[in-house]
């Protein structure tokens, strides 16, 4: 998507073009947080918790005695309860149901966010008309990750004490690429040039390397993301809390146990465990060699500091990554892992825009 044309756009535009820019980064911040409270209600086992979706009348909580004691019944029928919390009193319930609470109504906050400025953009004529379709399809995207939402929670309501793992990394990777889409968006409305700097304006190949890395690592970090959510919904992190070894071995011995072979990346504890391990240090060894040709670059001091910043996030993420692990994956640690995902796409977002080519007309 090109934000920006040959000639300067007039003033009016430009302050326009900053206010929708901003409104969108605090929705990409909302996008954030909410993926931290997603993995506090993963981690806390609360995403069970509420069996209604009730996309209006869902935004208030129960109100009464009565009506906890009515959604608690309804908890008490499904296998998480039976199988593993039977004997949970209502005060232990309330503690579960605030957090899947918290979770839905921060997805509602923002699409009200996100619509009423959007509305408001749109009636003062503020909005270029080759963004609008963008917005649009922003909102939609955002509803639909709402239904994909119910449909993952609803997956453990029957045979299983937890959620799909598919079902959960298809959300996890659904908001991922929306948290991307709106940042990209973002990024080049407040930075609608290209940073002025002689490697990053010419047709130089190793900088045009560099925005190959630059792509590359983003996938990457991305992927890893979603392999984290498999780990996520097996509960993988519990167990061979040990690293860099898992049980005294570079490779479990059940690795490959199930049948077919194929199914071991995706319902295979120690294989999802593994797997996770291995991307996240293909990730550090990236940022290791992006920085590296960054380095040889004549890069403007933004591009420069944000190749710096990547290689920074990435090591602090992959140490966060490691005590999570040693540590069994306390909740706060879990969720501080997961923060840093999205802020280090982010960090690879915004230095992929800024190292991008100028426009030509």
């Amino acid at each position: 998507m090109t934000m920006m044309t040959a000639t300067a756009a007039p003033a009016s535009q430009v302050r326009a073009d900053r206010a929708v820019g901003l409104w969108l980064l605090i929705c990409a911040a909302m996008i954030l947080a909410m993926a931290v409270i997603g993995a506090i209600t993963r981690l806390t086992e609360s995403g069970l918790s509420i069996m209604e979706w009730a996309p209006l009348a869902g935004a208030l909580p129960p109100l009464s005695e009565s009506e906890w004691q009515r959604v608690f019944a309804l908890y008490q029928q499904i296998p998480e309860y039976q199988e593993i919390n039977r004997g949970m009193s209502l005060a232990e319930f309330k503690t579960i149901f605030w957090w899947e609470y918290i979770h839905r109504l921060w997805g509602r906050l923002i699409g009200l966010v996100f619509a009423l400025p959007f509305v408001w953009f749109l009636l003062r004529g503020r909005l270029r008309p080759d963004l609008i379709p963008h917005l649009v399809a922003m909102f939609v995207f955002g509803g639909l990750q709402g239904a994909l939402g119910w449909y993952m929670v609803a997956s453990g309501f029957a045979a299983r004490t937890d959620v799909s793992q598919y079902r959960l990394v298809a959300h996890l990777a659904a908001a991922t690429a929306i948290y991307a889409y709106i940042l990209w968006v973002a990024i080049g409305l407040l930075n609608p040039e290209p940073v002025p700097s002689r490697a990053a304006l010419s047709q130089d190949p190793r900088t045009l390397g560099l925005r190959r890395l630059l792509a590359g690592f983003a996938g990457l970090v991305a992927l890893t993301m979603a392999a984290g959510g498999f780990v996520a919904g097996l509960d993988a992190g519990f167990i061979y809390n040990t690293f860099p070894l898992m049980d005294g071995r570079l490779v479990p011995t059940d690795y490959g146990d199930l049948r077919p072979w194929i199914a071991n990346l995706f319902e295979n504890v120690a294989a999802v465990q593994f797997n996770h391990r291995i991307l996240a240090i293909l990730t550090a060894g990236a940022a290791i060699g992006l920085w590296l040709h960054s380095r040889r670059l004549d890069l403007a001091p933004r591009a420069r500091t944000a190749c710096v910043l990547i290689l920074a996030v990435t090591a602090g993420q992959f140490a966060l990554g490691v005590a999570a692990l040693v540590l069994v994956v306390p909740v706060w640690l879990g969720a501080l892992h997961q923060a840093g995902a999205f802020v280090l796409l982010g960090l690879s977002l915004f230095a992929l825009r800024l190292l991008r080519p100028p426009a030509t007309h």
